[in-house]
C-alpha cells in the first residue's frame, strides 16, 4: 500500500491535535481541581453531582431563611423586652399611686406619666420590622394593628395569623406573633376570676385580688363562674348573701334571695368563701377573697371567671381613676384603691403574657440554632459527596500530565522526521 505525502501530514497533524487536546484537558483539570469538566467526562458522576448541587442549593436557601427568621425573632424579642420594661415601670407607679398619703394633684401627676407610658406601649405594639411590615399585625402585615386612646379605648385591626418561614425541609417556623395574643388577650383579675365592685357602691370596702383554693373544684364544669355578693347594713350589723347569677338563687339558702338580714355576717377583713359552712346547703367552688373597710347597705361585688382584657384597657382604667378627684371623700378614695388593686392584678397578668411570648420566641430561636447546626452538617455531607464525584486526584493527574507532555514532544519529533521523508530529497544525489 502506498502512503502519500498528504496522508503522512494528515496523520501527523491528527496525532499532534489529539495529544495537545489531552494535555490541555489535563491542564484544565489541574487548574480547576475538577476531574469532571463536562458531562461527557463521566455521565454518571455528572448526573449525580447535579442532583447533589440542587439539594445543596435548597439547603443553602433554608440557611438564608433561618437567618432572616432569626433577624425577625430577634427584633420581636427586643420589642417585647421593652414592653416588659414599660410594664415594670407602670406597676411601680401604680403601687405609688395607691399610697393614702397622696393628694389629687399627686395622683394626676402619676396619671400623666402613665399616659406617656400608654403611648410608648402603643408604639411598641405598632412597631415595624426591617421590611416595613407591622410586627404584631398577624397576616395583615401592611395594616397598622392598634389604634385608639385612653378615653376611647384601643382596637385591634390585625388578625390571629402567625407569619411563617420554611427553615427546613420539613419545618415551618412562626416568625411573628399576633397582637391579640401579646397585648389584647390578657386574663383579667388574678387569672382565674375577677372581682368588680358595683359602680354605684357607697361604702369604703377595698377588695384584695382573691384566690382559688381548690383548682379542680373551680374548674369543675358545674361551676357557674358568675356570682354576686350583696350586702345589707341594718342596726350597725353588716350581712351578705352570695347569689348565683346563672340560676338567680342564693348559694347560702338554696332559694331566691330574701330580705335583711342576709344569711352571713361580715366584719372588715373577713374572708368571703364560695364554700358552704354550718347549716347552709352544700356547695364548694374553691374560691375566696377578703375586704377591708366597710360596705354600705346595698353595695355589691361581682365575682366572675376571668375574661380577656387588653393591657391598654387596664392602663386606661387606672389612668382615668387616678384623674378623678377624691381628696376628703372616703368613698371616692375606696374606688381609687379598688381601681389600683385591680390594675396591679391585671398588670401582673399582662406581664405573664409578655413573658410567655418572650419564652416562645426564645424557644424558636433555640430551634433555629439547632437547625443551623444540622444544616451545616448536611452541607458538609453534600460537599464530601461532590468532592468524591468531581474532585481531581492530583497525584494521578500530575503523573498523567508529565506523560502526556512526553507523548506530545515525541509526536512533534516524529512528525518532523516523517515530514522530511520525500523522494525529492534524493533527486540529484
Amino acid at each position: 500500500m502506498r502512503i502519500s505525502t498528504n496522508t503522512i501530514y494528515d496523520m501527523g497533524t491528527a496525532g499532534l491535535i489529539r495529544q495537545s487536546s489531552d494535555l490541555y484537558r489535563t491542564q484544565q483539570q489541574l487548574s480547576t481541581g475538577r476531574r469532571v469538566l463536562a458531562p461527557s467526562d463521566d455521565p454518571v458522576a455528572a448526573s449525580r453531582a447535579l442532583e447533589i448541587d440542587q439539594s445543596k442549593a435548597i439547603n443553602d436557601q433554608f440557611a438564608v431563611n433561618r437567618r432572616d427568621a432569626a433577624s425577625s425573632l430577634g427584633f420581636a424579642e427586643s420589642q417585647i423586652y421593652i414592653a416588659e420594661d414599660i410594664l415594670s415601670t407602670v406597676r411601680a407607679r401604680v403601687v405609688q399611686a395607691g399610697s393614702a398619703a397622696l393628694g389629687d394633684e399627686d395622683r394626676k401627676a402619676i396619671a400623666t406619666d402613665l399616659r406617656a407610658m400608654f403611648s410608648e406601649l402603643m408604639g411598641i405594639a405598632n412597631s415595624r420590622d426591617a421590611s416595613g411590615d407591622y410586627l404584631f399585625a398577624g397576616y395583615k402585615s401592611t395594616t397598622q394593628p392598634f389604634s385608639g386612646s385612653v378615653e376611647a379605648g384601643v382596637s385591634y385591626a390585625g388578625d390571629d395569623g402567625q407569619r411563617e418561614a420554611q427553615v427546613g425541609s420539613n419545618r415551618r417556623l412562626a416568625v411573628s406573633d399576633s397582637g391579640n395574643d401579646v397585648f389584647m388577650r390578657v386574663p383579667s383579675g388574678n387569672g382565674r376570676f375577677a372581682l368588680t365592685p358595683d359602680s354605684n357602691n357607697r361604702g369604703t370596702a377595698v377588695l384584695d385580688a382573691g384566690s382559688v383554693t381548690d383548682m379542680a373544684t373551680w374548674n369543675d364544669p358545674a361551676n357557674p363562674g358568675d356570682f354576686n355578693i350583696v350586702f345589707d347594713v341594718s342596726g350597725g350589723v353588716t350581712t351578705y348573701d352570695i347569689i348565683d347569677n346563672v340560676s338567680g338563687n342564693s348559694l347560702l339558702t338554696g332559694a331566691a334571695p330574701g330580705g335583711a338580714p342576709l344569711p352571713r355576717t361580715f366584719q372588715p377583713g373577713d374572708v368571703i368563701s364560695l364554700r358552704s359552712s354550718g347549716a347552709e346547703p352544700p356547695f364548694n367552688y374553691g374560691a375566696r377573697f377578703s375586704m377591708t373597710g366597710a360596705p354600705a347597705d346595698g353595695d355589691s361585688v361581682n365575682l366572675k371567671i376571668s375574661s380577656s382584657q387588653s393591657v391598654f384597657e387596664t392602663l386606661g382604667d387606672v389612668i382615668k381613676a387616678l384623674e378623678t378627684p377624691a381628696s376628703g371623700d372616703a368613698v371616692a378614695l375606696a374606688k381609687i384603691s379598688n381601681a389600683v388593686g385591680s390594675a396591679l392584678s391585671n398588670i401582673d397578668q399582662a406581664t405573664d403574657v409578655l413573658l410567655s411570648a418572650h419564652a416562645r420566641i426564645g424557644s424558636r430561636t433555640n430551634e433555629l440554632d439547632a437547625l443551623d447546626s444540622l444544616g451545616e452538617e448536611v452541607n458538609l455531607q453534600f460537599e464530601t459527596a461532590l468532592s468524591g464525584l468531581r474532585d481531581l486526584n492530583y497525584t494521578e493527574a500530575i503523573s498523567r500530565f508529565t506523560q502526556q507532555q512526553a507523548y506530545l514532544q515525541a509526536a512533534q519529533q516524529s512528525f518532523l522526521k516523517m515530514s522530511g521523508l520525500s523522494l525529492f530529497n534524493y533527486i540529484g544525489a
